[in-house]
């Protein structure tokens, strides 16, 4: 994160603040007519109750499941209803029409009938069930969609500590809002009554009138940057609203978060949730190349169809029942299955290799946060200092304007400088925080 250079300036720049609180302005600004106390636990359950993105990936995993459960078919059985009707006067229909209704007769064996039938009805209701046996292609695909469910369930955790990261920063930037918010009314107030003071020296004939419109001047700078920090207190409210799901129609008065202590050193765990998301991905790959695969082998399924057969409409005079046992094996499909087993096995490699390239990202980025870490707190405890010494040379000038021997400008210049010291350590605090927030969400470990 890019920090401002420390320099002496005539009035406050109004750059420093615009960089400070642009994370904070993510979102436009709404009207806003209540405030409401939120604390961090509070604002981060209300997320993993009501985001969005979190009900998304909970819906992803729903649906996996209904896929899963549609492999149930692979042990039930199916059964089918229909009624068909027929007319016909072709002889070989008709005369089985009637041998199906079992209604054959001597006179229907007249030649003349025979090969010149009269007109034949025949109303068919058909009950037909079917019960797989033994398909080790379907097995091997119901187990790739278990595996689908559980990549989503570890998407689901990822989705939650992602959320938990973004809900951790958003409420630190509303906290550092504030704390720009009262800097600024520090350095109003005590530029006010610089003013009042040169005012009076004015009237005394102890200064010039360019004095105090240089006061003025720098009041006038310091209010606008004022209504604008406190512009950027309703935008990362509203920012923070969204990632809670909640309306966006207040403005949060947050609780003080301290500084959270980061570990020195930190590992990058092998059961992550995406981590393990990927993995769950190449088994389910692996899955689909095991059922093709068995898609060789022979298929054992059992059927049987209960009949009733009638020359009136919804009559059931002639029943009739067939049961039997189909083995059928796949033996040659032009080698499709072949090519697509080795496009099944390449994609499974790919997935093998996205999670070996991820983990190494990743592991470079916990690397650089651990730095990042390290240096904004030393960044820190340099502002610190920097606060001490402004703070001691802005009551050195004002001792030295008061007995004549300091300029106006020497001390709104102190001021600015105090002020934007103040604004840069807030500002690494705020590093801190969340660079510590990025640093758990990059370790954290799945639960499941």
């Amino acid at each position: 994160m890019m920090y401002a250079q420390i320099r002496t300036v005539k009035t406050f720049p109004k750059s420093l603040l615009v960089g400070l609180l642009s994370a904070a302005a993510l979102w436009p600004a709404h009207a806003q007519d209540s405030t409401k106390v939120l604390t961090l636990e509070q604002a981060v359950s209300t997320a993993l109750q009501s985001n969005k993105n979190i009900k998304i990936a909970t819906l992803d995993k729903n649906v996996a499941e209904a896929n899963y459960k549609q492999t149930n078919a692979m042990f039930l059985p199916q059964a089918n209803i229909s009624y068909t009707g027929f007319t016909t006067n072709n002889p070989l229909n008709a005369f089985g029409f009637k041998l199906q209704q079992q209604s054959i007769a001597q006179s229907d064996f007249d030649p003349r009938l025979l090969n010149d039938p009269d007109r034949t009805t025949n109303f068919l209701t058909k009950l037909e069930v079917q019960q797989p046996l033994f398909n080790m292609d379907m097995y091997m695909m119901r187990k790739g969609a278990s595996k689908q469910v559980e990549i989503y369930q570890h998407g689901i955790q990822r989705t939650q500590e992602h959320i938990t990261y973004e809900v951790t920063k958003a409420y630190q930037q509303v906290q550092t809002a504030y704390k720009a918010v009262a800097v600024l009314e520090e350095a109003l107030q005590t530029t006010k009554a610089m003013n009042k003071l040169v005012g009076d020296y004015l009237a005394q004939g102890l200064v010039q009138k360019s004095d105090v419109l240089n006061t003025q001047v720098h009041i006038s700078t310091t209010e606008a940057m004022l209504s604008e920090a406190r512009n950027n207190i309703k935008n990362a409210s509203d920012y923070l609203s969204v990632l809670m799901g909640t309306p966006s129609n207040y403005v949060y008065t947050v609780a003080s978060v301290a500084p959270v202590a980061a570990p020195a050193a930190a590992t990058l765990p092998n059961n992550r949730a995406d981590f393990l998301a990927m993995s769950k991905a190449a088994e389910a790959s692996e899955m689909m190349t095991k059922s093709m695969k068995m898609s060789f082998v022979p298929r054992l399924n059992a059927f049987g169809q209960y009949t009733f057969n009638d020359k009136d409409a919804l009559g059931f005079g002639s029943d009739a029942y067939m049961l039997g046992v189909q083995l059928s094996w796949n033996v040659f499909d032009g080698t499709k299955t072949n090519h697509a087993i080795k496009a099944q096995k390449l994609s499974t490699e790919k997935l093998s290799k996205q999670l070996e390239a991820q983990k190494a990202e990743n592991q470079m980025l916990l690397d650089k946060t651990l730095r990042d870490i390290e240096n904004a707190g030393f960044t820190a405890q340099q502002y610190q200092s920097a606060i001490n010494q402004a703070t001691e040379a802005l009551t050195l000038l004002q001792n030295r304007f008061k007995q004549g021997l300091a300029k106006t400008t020497d001390v709104l210049m102190a001021q600015s400088q105090l002020s934007q010291q103040k604004l840069m350590y807030e500002q690494s605090q705020m590093n801190i925080n969340i660079l510590t927030a990025y640093l758990q969400f990059l370790t954290a470990s799945s639960s499941n």
